[in-house]
């Protein structure tokens, strides 16, 4: 599914129009249909098989004009009569407003699909006085993974692809920078590495290296990233504690997520590095981690449910001694999530790998995912992950969209083993 198919997928769902609330920039669903720029608050309402219409503040005229879609400033409705006409009531003259601009685009009845980013009381209560002037509308919610957006935004096209490929580049050169920095610190004796003043290197001067370099490259950060160590690394979504120090030896995971400035596309990506020397467990539980990854590119497969990997590598794990989702409900430890993602406008779309997710969720021709098999033994001060961002390319074939090393243990440059 593509932009095109929005009004085959309204049509499919019984949608008579969607209404789109919020920001272009941060906002998907808005950012989807006007490609972004920088207008806010702005309303966005597509009646099935017309144009949508984007309503905005005159302030932002121009780029609400990049859009290229019909446009109809807030200043044509007389907010200050229709204010009056509210008895001053900010809820009910915003739904009054919002009656006129769904009736010239010509929604009077019907379901009326509600997305955007925004503050959502507001919102409830526009919504509910709007429901009263307007009796034979009826608002729907949709669940976000299954919704118009998420299946039409699941396809991606060439020019799609080819900035989420450029975003890769972002990342893999920002990974680059920072094994580069790591590895060239003076290290004292005991194995914690050192900042050029001679203190001590913490995760917080990492993670400051690594928002600048990715905001030099012109992209940012919106959904965060983690850069942690040891016990962190074990606990997949800790970002890392800014006061743990760095030393050798210990087990760094580094998932990096940056997008197009402004909202657009994400990268998606993992490494797992031990500075200096690996302990012999670590090692071994890297290269089962690894090894899965390996077995996962042979074979995955054209129209597969994505699902099917999942249970491949719970299958494996559990091999190893290892807990799985499959046979243990929500481990904390072992093999602890599932196997990938969709990517895109969201960092996380469609398809999901989930076991329980549905066998349409499949390896199609142009959907976009994430495989990152990982191990996390917290206790132990532990965790590994490995994760690429592949494209399912129109002829079936996988191609991961930013080459990197694999490498677990980085040699540093400055330190000598006793």
């Amino acid at each position: 599914m593509m932009k095109s198919e929005i009004d085959a997928l309204m049509q499919a769902r019984d949608m008579d129009a969607i209404l789109v609330f919020g920001n272009a920039e941060h906002n998907p669903p808005m950012y989807y249909l006007t490609g972004g720029g920088h207008v806010s608050h702005a309303t966005l309402i597509k009646k099935r098989g017309n144009d949508a219409t984007l309503f905005f503040g005159d302030m932002e005229r121009d780029e609400a004009a990049k859009s290229g879609l019909k446009l109809i400033p807030y200043s044509t409705y007389d907010f200050e009569e229709i204010f009056k006409k509210a008895n001053r009531n900010s809820l009910l003259a915003g739904a009054m407003r919002l009656e006129l601009m769904l009736k010239d685009v010509g929604v009077e009845s019907g379901r009326v699909g509600v997305y955007g980013t925004y503050d959502i009381g507001p919102i409830f209560g526009l919504l509910t006085q709007l429901q009263k002037l307007m009796p034979n509308l009826e608002f729907v919610g949709e669940p976000r993974e299954d919704s118009i957006f998420m299946r039409a935004m699941e396809t991606k096209d060439e020019s799609d692809v080819a900035r989420i490929r450029k975003m890769g580049k972002v990342t893999t050169s920002v990974v680059g920078r920072v094994a580069d920095f790591l590895t060239s610190c003076e290290v004292r004796d005991d194995e914690v590495l050192l900042n050029e003043d001679g203190s001590a290197l913490t995760v917080g001067d990492v993670h400051s290296r690594i928002r600048l370099w990715v905001a030099e490259h012109g992209a940012e950060l919106p959904s965060g990233f983690i850069f942690a160590i040891g016990r962190d690394a074990g606990v997949p979504h800790s970002a890392g504690n800014p006061a743990d120090l760095m030393k050798l030896g210990q087990t760094i995971v580094f998932d990096i997520y940056p997008a197009e400035a402004g909202g657009g596309y994400y990268y998606d990506f993992t490494r797992t590095w031990s500075l200096g020397y690996a302990t012999p467990e670590a090692q071994e539980l890297f290269d089962q981690v690894k090894e899965i990854y390996d077995q996962l590119n042979e074979n995955f497969d054209l129209n597969v449910p994505f699902k099917n990997y999942q249970k491949m590598t719970c299958e494996y794990f559990e091999g190893k001694g290892h807990k799985t989702p499959m046979n243990t409900k929500s481990p904390v430890e072992g093999y602890v999530h599932s196997l990938g993602h969709g990517v895109g406008i969201n960092i996380h779309e469609r398809p999901f790998s989930g076991i329980n997710t549905s066998d349409e969720e499949r390896l199609a021709p142009g959907v976009v995912i994430t495989s990152e098999p990982g191990l996390y033994y917290p206790e132990k001060g532990m965790g590994f992950r490995i994760e690429d961002t592949m494209w399912v390319r129109p002829d079936g074939r996988m191609e991961i969209l930013a080459d990197y090393p694999y490498d677990f243990v980085l040699p540093m440059k400055k330190w000598n083993k006793k």
